[in-house]
């Protein structure tokens, strides 16, 4: 679904992505891993038209889509999420929902003052949308609730859960799970694979929970000083002598033997 080939973006004399090559099949749970530096946000960014690469390409369903800007790559079924959450505060976590689908009627002047009629039953079945995926992810209990208010990872739910008011194809998922209690992992680990299970998301995310990765991912693909490092199962790449090395700066091989 996703191809991208020898991919650069230097920042001056920073190399953040210095020739990444690496595919996201459709229908899979891709994880990204490396460790801090390793040029795994940047690639996102690159990605999803947050940034136009040095140089290199990337290819959805076999579509060039190089720099192309992220309302574009909106309408074309890519979308991601931040570490971060953006959601908008001061609206209830249904208004934010709301506010996803593009070229709403209510958006334009002339609809809003000559064909009330039509505004208003688009933003019945909005609404409809948003509350079925209310009702899928369970957050009915905050549902008329300021998205400011939520917990961290309530508004990671949220996020999740603005993806679903369109069709998304591919999801670009940056640390779901930063600071984000135990209980509330889970919950969104099950949205995850029910997506991806039951309605066919695919998902790339980055993600430093290895039993997170573990339960959700295959492949985990490795970056490293900002290129591809290894790629296989959660297992494989946790017993890989290069993927140790780059994490904890020496490999299993080159430890010295603990003496009695």
């Amino acid at each position: 679904m996703i191809r991208v080939e020898n991919l650069h973006m230097h920042f001056g004399g920073i190399r953040a992505v210095n020739g990444a090559s690496l595919e996201i099949a459709k229908g899979s749970i891709t994880g990204l891993i490396g460790p801090n530096g390793a040029g795994k946000t940047t690639l996102f960014n690159v990605v999803a038209g947050h940034y136009r690469p040095t140089s290199g390409h990337v290819y959805l369903d076999g579509e060039e889509i190089t720099g192309l800007p992220p309302h574009e790559l909106f309408g074309k079924g890519l979308l991601r999420t931040f570490q971060i959450a953006h959601e908008f505060s001061t609206l209830t976590v249904r208004e934010n929902l709301m506010t996803v689908p593009a070229g709403q009627a209510g958006e334009r002047i002339w609809d809003a003052w000559f064909r009330r009629g039509a505004v208003a039953a688009q933003e019945r079945d909005v609404r409809r949308k948003a509350d079925e995926v209310i009702d899928f992810l369970e957050i009915g209990h905050v549902a008329d609730e300021l998205a400011g208010n939520l917990s961290g990872g309530q508004k990671k739910l949220l996020e999740l859960g603005r993806t679903m008011m369109v069709d998304a194809k591919i999801v670009f998922l940056d640390e779901v799970g930063a600071g984000v209690n135990r209980t509330l992992l889970n919950t969104i680990g099950d949205a995850i694979l029910r997506l991806n299970r039951e309605r066919g998301y695919t998902f790339c995310m980055i993600e430093h929970d290895m039993d997170f990765i573990g339960r959700l991912c295959d492949p985990v693909i490795v970056m490293a000083e900002g290129t591809v490092l290894a790629e296989g199962t959660a297992e494989e790449v946790k017993a890989n002598e290069q993927v140790i090395e780059a994490y904890l700066g020496t490999g299993l091989k080159n430890k010295p033997a603990v003496r009695a």
